[in-house]
């Protein structure tokens, strides 16, 4: 295989127009996978047949090309709503919008290009669908990590909401992204008809018993906390676009000490207010907490809020007692790019170009990492700051486990389509992953309760105001992935492309 650079734009190296608008019709198709459709049922049948156009392909070149489209397609269609954040200021960034697609679009797909790629070390149609799937998982696995990281719209990601999401428990979710690219590409490595339906038989038999077992470990009932914790998550459904304006935040302030006020028909442990909750510095509250503890009657309440730390500004979760004293305080370390930070600031702040979720715009600086706080009653806990529950290795905090997980999220920059339904379906995953309970409040919506299983036990629709009194739901033992994180995804992936890099030499000997 010899992929040159300026060769692979020429046009006898592209497929032709219409089987590269047949990729990226696929692509869109497999999107409808993810939130807030989950239509799986269409996504696996469109990775299928893409995974066929791709390994029937003879030469890398086209097969890269159909993997970049493909890949083009669908996360165009999965993650259009990234262009909601640039309408919040439409005079100032709306003009980004388009690009910010484009550039998303066609960025992610080189992922799937270079799973093509190693799709195409294959010799035959039958080991190139091997090796495209191997391709796509490897390639799940590092658009966790590589340049910080964007796990987004995962293949396996289809099956959250489903009995087949309890095995990432066990492997991850690059496990399940594993399981689907194998399952679609079982047909594929059939040449007649007759033993391609019989290979999407076995592929079906396969996924049955994945889903079998994941419906039999969702029936086994937990025990409940002994003693329960009682907490209650605030969604004050301040609009973005709102929530800075200076006769706007007041409004959004006393909306949440009213609900914080609110009586409880079983004594709460905590009181949780959302991401960014108020336009003030920690150090610069004045009054508030005073009279946030009277409000609470003594409850102690977590909050996002912003701090300073000299020239430092930190997207934060601070606690305070019944006695207004702050408690806990955890500054977030995964931050957006262009979002909470601007890589090489000072040379796009000359372009006008400055972070979107910092109130000054400037950036935040990230936090130390992840920790676990002690909340008193409310347990041990497991802070996550909007963005951060998107990656599953940021959940394990060595020798530290907790006893629930606790997100606060500010998701009205997402749109109100598929961007927080998404980010919900995401936190979702974590709570299966680690085998822990995770509780979100949002700020616009979705604020929910889920169980260690990743069931929504309780949660308040998007655009609308209200609080969820619940306890938290029991924890199980930790998960194997839990413990082994993705390196057992890592080795298996490892191995399976140094093998088909030696099977490729053999074959040329």
């Amino acid at each position: 295989m010899n992929i040159r650079p300026l060769a692979f734009f020429r046009g006898a190296n592209r497929p032709d127009r219409l089987r590269l608008a047949l990729a990226a019709i696929l692509g869109a198709v497999m999107a409808l996978g993810q939130a807030p459709w989950s239509l799986w049922w269409l996504a696996l049948p469109a990775l299928t047949l893409l995974t066929l156009l791709i390994a029937v392909e003879g030469r890398a070149q086209r097969a890269v090309w159909l993997g970049w489209i493909g890949g083009a397609g669908y996360f165009a269609a999965g993650l259009f709503w990234i262009v909601e954040p640039f309408f919040v200021d439409a005079k100032t960034y709306g003009w980004m919008a388009p690009f910010a697609l484009f550039f998303m679009s066609f960025g992610m797909a080189l992922f799937w290009a270079l799973a093509a790629g190693i799709g195409a070390f294959g010799r035959g149609p039958t080991s190139r669908a091997l090796a495209f799937a191997l391709g796509l998982t490897a390639t799940d696995l590092l658009r966790g990590y590589v340049f910080t990281g964007f796990p987004w719209a995962l293949v396996g990601h289809i099956w959250i909401g489903t009995p087949v999401a309890q095995a990432a428990a066990f492997v991850g979710p690059v496990g399940l992204s594993a399981l689907t690219a194998f399952a679609a590409a079982l047909p594929v490595l059939a040449r007649s008809n007759g033993r391609r339906a019989g290979l999407a038989v076995l592929s079906a038999a396969v996924l049955a018993g994945v889903w079998t077992f994941g419906a039999a470990r969702l029936a086994v009932s937990e025990t409940p906390r002994d003693p329960s914790v009682h907490v209650r998550l605030l969604q004050p459904n301040a609009a973005q676009h709102l929530k800075w304006r200076g006769d706007m935040w007041r409004i959004f302030v006393d909306r949440q000490m009213d609900q914080t006020a609110l009586p409880a028909a079983a004594p709460l442990d905590l009181i949780v207010w959302p991401e960014t909750a108020v336009p003030f510095l920690l150090s610069d509250s004045g009054g508030f907490f005073p009279a946030l503890a009277e409000r609470s009657g003594g409850v102690p309440v977590a909050f996002g809020i912003q701090r300073e730390d000299g020239l430092r500004f930190f997207n934060s979760l601070a606690a305070i007692d019944r006695d207004a004293r702050v408690t806990a305080v955890y500054d977030k370390w995964h931050l957006v790019p262009f979002g909470e930070y601007i890589p090489f600031g000072d040379l796009m702040a000359t372009f006008g170009i400055a972070a979107f979720a910092a109130q000054q715009g400037n950036g935040y600086s990230p936090g130390p990492g992840p920790v676990v706080l002690d909340l008193g009653r409310a347990g041990r806990v497991l802070p996550l700051i909007c963005y951060e529950a998107v990656f599953p290795q940021d959940l394990r905090v060595a020798g530290d486990r907790p006893d629930w997980i606790l997100q606060i999220t500010n998701d009205s920059w997402f749109g109100n389509i598929a961007g927080p339904y998404q980010h919900l379906s995401q936190a979702r995953l974590r709570a299966i992953e680690q085998g822990l309970p995770l509780l979100r409040s949002a700020n616009t919506g979705v604020t929910a309760v889920i169980d260690a299983k990743g069931r929504i036990l309780d949660s308040l629709p998007l655009n609308t105001e209200g609080v969820i009194d619940a306890a938290v739901p029991p924890s199980l033992a930790p998960t194997i992935y839990a413990r082994t994180g993705d390196l057992p995804a890592t080795i298996l992936a490892g191995l399976g492309l140094l093998g088909l890099i030696l099977y490729r030499r053999r074959q040329s000997d």
